[in-house]
């Protein structure tokens, strides 16, 4: 696998008025066939949904999806019983399987929501649908990577059909750190910059920009200002 950059003014857009978003990968009327996955990653999506507005309940299947609020309040229901509200700070995972319906709102009446739509291609078809949400202490992860999603079998972060490893860190400017990826045999790490300025194996990213590591690389992170970032340590689809 080779090393992608995708620069964040490079992203699909859309503005339907209530929802403005961001697509790192081909999603709905954005469409690059440079741009389908990467290994098992297949959505990155950086949605802004207006106050009161949101996603009528709609169906999903064979799918691992994970948000992230990054300001605001995201409603949720579904179809097999979950209803809640996700914040900053917190993680979501929703594992669709043999099938489930959903609807995701802005819980707010005055203010936008931004959060983060991941989808993750699962490491079998036909799971039973299930739903988790936790909240992740931000002090855990200053100048350190804080797992936020792992594999069923390990006792970090929310668990999905999935042998992928989603990290999280703060770092304050002149900080360096390191991370080590578990996928080493097929697949990748593809870093995405929140906020401030990074540079990752001489690679310099902005934020919002992505890009896409192979898994045999040791990944060099050193922040250039205080920055947030997201690693997704995913596998290769056999």
């Amino acid at each position: 696998m080779e090393a992608v950059v995708h620069k964040a003014n490079t992203r699909g857009k859309v503005d339907f008025g209530w929802l403005k978003s961001n697509h790192t990968f081909s999603f709905g009327n954005y469409m690059n066939p440079e741009r389908i996955r990467f290994a098992s990653l297949r959505v990155l999506n950086d949605d802004i949904v207006a106050p009161g507005r949101g996603f009528d309940p709609h169906p999903h299947q064979d799918m691992e999806i994970i948000s992230i609020p990054l300001k605001g309040a995201l409603e949720h229901k579904d179809s097999i019983g979950t209803a809640g509200v996700i914040r900053s700070g917190e993680v979501q995972v929703m594992s669709a399987g043999t099938g489930i319906v959903h609807s995701e709102y802005n819980h707010s009446k005055t203010e936008p929501v931004n959060f983060l739509q991941i989808w993750v291609l699962p490491d079998r078809r036909g799971a039973e649908p299930r739903y988790d949400q936790k909240q992740f202490s931000v002090e855990e992860r200053r100048n350190k990577f804080q797992v936020v999603v792992s594999p069923k079998d390990s006792t970090e972060g929310l668990w999905i059909n999935q042998n992928a490893w989603f990290s999280m860190g703060n770092l304050e400017a002149g900080v360096e750190v390191s991370y080590q990826p578990k996928n080493e045999e097929r697949g990748g790490v593809y870093a995405f910059l929140i906020s401030g300025k990074v540079n990752i194996n001489d690679t310099e990213l902005s934020a919002r920009d992505g890009a896409g590591f192979p898994a045999t690389e040791l990944l060099k992170v050193k922040a250039l200002e205080e920055s947030e970032l997201l690693l997704m340590d995913v596998p290769e689809i056999v």
